[in-house]
């Protein structure tokens, strides 16, 4: 194995179907419910305002890589716009929240199978299958991830807007004995029946459901025309936001009862069943049960790509940004493998302690990693405007209130946390995340400056 570079080999259709998928994970299917039970039919405002935020951290973020693809993406905008420090926090947080995410989803895969149809098969077993399957593909090359996820995304799209069409037709009256009726958003206490606070607490939650919007701008360094690819993720991510989300969303809570538990449990499928469509709960498992794959397939593509970035940069062993003949950085992937391996064993063997641990020092990431995006950009913006303008394709609207608006809502949001018990714990061991690898950088840099000084040379 020698060190060569990736190859450019995801197509504009691969890309398209990451940018449209990265969007839609499993918890929009099964973590819905406890949003709207936590918010009421006002859920529907906490989706659109997560949704904003996230489409604002788009903007920037496509801002910049339609300016100046590169490998690592936004670790490397941090790291050109902050120091060394930005990239190597932002790279190594950006791992580890998608190294976790990788058991979950196996966990969450292998639970959806045992439920189905597999009940006497332990659920570690299945997730390890799971994973070896996902990791074979990736290891294949980087055409057969973008081929399995086109299709994983298109499963998820196509399942998204056909829940949309015929929800649409059944709350306007124009589906077989049924009535135009709109009653569920007010009829169970009001539309914001847990107060305004709820609405806005259930914001820090779903900000985690969006994230992998972002995976698109990692590909790019694997794409065949990564400016065009990612300015069409930029510019469609309102409608995506819009559609998947809010849309699906807003019909759960007229269709449903927002306080019905039994029916909040799997959403979807209990309003596929008002609705009257035969094999529901077959129908969902299927779909779920591709989100799941479609996320953990996504989760070790992402992991070993900032993986293999931070090798580039010096920030991880050097030996990680070999390739095969394919272009395939086979170490990097296998390394994510085994991590994913351990922490799925944890979540068998230890799940209310060590997994428990990995899971909350992981929650808050995708804030500060958001965080650090907006900053970035307020830096790298004036320098591409002062260097080469004509770069800027893609430009944050309102620059920099918006920015400026963006980085403030993003500090409330994390702020927030501390104000609930279950955000509380996952705010503070994720901040001890972040000492911690602030600390491994500060160790590594003095090691690096001592071993130039000229006695050790």
């Amino acid at each position: 194995m020698s060190q060569k570079s990736l190859k450019k080999d995801l197509k504009m259709r691969h890309m398209t179907m990451i940018s449209l998928g990265g969007v839609i994970g499993a918890g929009l299917f099964v973590g819905s419910g406890a949003v709207i039970q936590s918010a009421g039919p006002a859920a529907v405002i906490s989706y659109a305002l997560a949704g904003v935020l996230v489409v604002l951290v788009m903007r920037m973020l496509g801002e910049m890589a339609v300016a100046h693809p590169s490998l690592g993406s936004f670790a490397a905008y941090a790291r050109e716009a902050l120091g060394d420090w930005a990239g190597f926090l932002v790279g190594w947080l950006y791992w580890y929240f998608w190294v976790i995410v990788v058991a979950v989803e196996a966990t969450a895969g292998a639970k959806t199978l045992q439920n189905w149809f597999l009940p006497n098969v332990p659920l570690w077993v299945l997730a390890s299958i799971l994973l070896l399957l996902l990791t074979l593909t990736n290891l294949v090359s980087v055409r057969s991830y973008g081929e399995f996820e086109y299709w994983f995304a298109s499963i998820k799209v196509a399942a998204i807007v056909l829940f949309i069409f015929f929800g649409a037709l059944y709350v306007l009256g124009l589906w077989p004995h049924a009535h135009l009726d709109f009653s569920n958003l007010t009829r169970h206490g009001g539309f914001a029946p847990l107060g305004i606070v709820a609405l806005f607490s259930s914001v820090t939650t779903l900000v985690f459901s969006f994230f992998g919007s972002e995976i698109v701008t990692v590909a790019a360094a694997e794409s065949a025309e990564p400016r065009q690819a990612v300015s069409r993720a930029t510019n469609s991510v309102i409608w995506r936001v819009l559609v998947f989300y809010i849309g699906s969303i807003f019909l759960i809570v007229t269709i449903l009862p927002w306080n019905d538990k039994s029916a909040m449990v799997s959403p979807y499928v209990s309003a596929l069943k008002v609705i009257g469509i035969p094999g529901a709960a077959w129908i969902m498992n299927l779909v779920v049960l591709t989100a799941v794959l479609s996320c953990l397939n996504s989760g070790l593509y992402t992991a070993s790509r900032m993986l293999f970035a931070l090798a580039n940069q010096g920030h991880a062993p050097k030996g990680l940004v070999d390739t095969n003949d394919r272009g395939v950085p086979v170490k990097a992937i296998l390394f994510c493998m085994v991590i994913g391996y351990l922490s799925v064993a944890m979540d068998y063997l230890s799940p209310n302690t060590v997994f428990l641990f990995l899971l909350n020092s992981s929650g808050a990431v995708g804030l500060f990693i958001y965080l650090l995006i907006a900053v970035s950009e307020l830096r790298i913006r004036r320098k591409l405007e002062r260097e080469s303008p004509e770069s800027l394709r893609v430009r944050m609207w309102a620059y920099p209130y918006l920015t400026y608006l963006t980085i403030i809502a993003i500090v409330v949001v994390i702020a927030s946390m501390a104000f609930t018990a279950d955000n509380r714990s996952q705010l503070i061991l994720s901040l001890v995340s972040v000492v911690i690898l602030m600390i491994i950088f500060a160790v590594k840099q003095t090691m690096s400056r001592n071993s130039k000084l000229p006695g050790n040379m």
